[in-house]
């Protein structure tokens, strides 16, 4: 029963887009025939711009903070390990001992 309903609104819904499709309002067709092809390519690179600054990685580093030698470096999650610092000065993080050694 919902299924039919469902049916047949969207059926109706595409008629009417169906038979909408072929009208066009007047004063959209005089605007699309005012704008230049540069002035459309310049407002499509200027949104794109702006899309791609937005979402383009920045420069700094996100990666895990370093910590000194003897500090706790991982924590244990059952039998897995999570790192919580990154071991610098050439030192590594012991598996068993969970410390930069």
């Amino acid at each position: 029963m919902e299924n039919s309903g469902i049916l047949i609104g969207l059926m109706i819904v595409g008629l009417f887009a169906v038979i909408s499709s072929g009208e066009v309002s007047q004063e959209l067709s005089s605007d699309n025939t005012q704008l230049s092809q540069q002035d459309v390519q310049t407002d499509f690179f200027d949104a794109m711009g702006a899309l791609l600054g937005r979402y383009a990685p920045s420069t700094e580093k996100r990666g895990i903070p370093q910590c000194a030698v003897g500090s706790r470096c991982a924590m244990r999650m059952g039998a897995r390990f999570g790192k919580l610092w990154e071991c610098g000065g050439g030192s590594n993080c012991n598996s068993f001992l969970l410390k930069c050694i």
